[in-house]
């Protein structure tokens, strides 16, 4: 298979490759083999060594958060020898873009059986918590990058939110931003509109700060919520089922009376059976519900996990 032939629809749900984990081991340095845990500069892991006791953390789980690459390889194999060191240093070069993880098959027989690997050197992508077709033998590194540009297109559409670094230390209490606390005095007076200029300021002097991403999240939320009755709301999408508009405020209804799973599934559905701008709509406006909430509740990684699944 060709990278271009890279076969987002053809995706398997992995619930049954999670094998019992295997006992801890004594801690001990990792052995020196081909690609164990190569730091990238910034302390991001991009290589791991994975076995059936560990694939389901470090391929499905971390698939949640960024693309990873699972790279069937054996000592025995030439042409495994030739891709591996490429992947590597691409995998280093994306600085944790995208991890790669190497499952020595000889190691791993029931992993590979389970996942009929037929030939090596044989690469799969998780995403998203499910393993998609990628290429089989050693292509060129040309086609390589061809390849991964498609993933991390993919993973971008599916807003993934990509890796923290493994070891990084606990940072001290930050100061509260200026915006911030102007947004919250915002929020308190019901001054929803003002609260999301406080944010886009934020966001404006600091591109991408979480706590800003959330909180316009959440101020625009109640903004665009605060004249509707949610009662109406739902109503009115129950005769509209494809009305874009109509669906998103009754998602907006359902998040704010704690209905998260409701409107998870409500606009995953209307992904599902939209196409060009409102598809695009919906996944934009689903995303930004997720961004709103909690990223440690279970509720958000498994939406973000569902739009992925209904995108590709």
């Amino acid at each position: 298979m060709r990278p271009t032939d890279l076969n987002i629809a053809g995706a398997v749900d992995l619930s049954s490759l999670r094998p019992a984990p295997a006992p801890a081991p004594a801690a001990a340095p990792p052995a020196a083999g081909p690609g164990g845990g190569a730091p990238a500069p910034d302390g991001v892991t991009t290589v791991l060594d994975v076995t059936e006791a560990t694939f389901e953390k470090e391929v499905l789980q971390r698939s949640m958060q960024v693309p990873v690459l699972v790279d069937f390889w054996a000592d025995w194999c030439g042409p495994c020898k030739q891709l591996s060191p490429v992947l590597e240093r691409l995998a280093a070069e994306a600085g944790g873009a995208w991890i790669l993880a190497k499952v020595d098959v000889d190691s791993n027989q029931m992993l590979a059986g389970q996942l009929q690997i037929q030939s090596i050197p044989t690469v799969l992508l998780a995403l998203g918590g499910r393993l998609i077709q990628g290429f089989t033998g050693a292509l060129p590194e040309r086609e390589l990058r061809s390849f991964l540009e498609q993933v991390l297109a993919a993973a971008q559409q599916a807003g993934l939110s990509g890796p923290a670094p493994a070891d990084a230390e606990e940072p001290a209490a930050p100061q509260v931003d200026p915006e911030v606390q102007q947004a919250e005095e915002a929020l308190g007076n019901g001054d929803y509109a003002a609260a999301v200029a406080a944010y886009d300021a934020l966001l404006l002097r600091k591109p991408n700060d979480p706590e800003g991403v959330a909180g316009r999240a959440w101020a625009a939320l109640l903004e665009r919520s605060a004249d509707r009755d949610p009662a109406a709301v739902l109503a009115a999408a129950e005769q509209v089922p494809d009305d874009v508009a109509a669906q998103t405020a009754a998602a907006d209804a359902e998040v704010l009376t704690e209905r998260i799973d409701a409107a998870i599934d409500r606009l995953v559905a209307l992904v599902r059976r939209s196409a060009g701008d409102e598809r695009e709509a919906t996944r934009v406006h689903l995303l930004a519900l997720l961004d709103a909430l909690d990223p440690s509740d279970p509720r958000v990684m498994a939406g973000r996990r569902s739009l992925a699944n209904a995108l590709f």
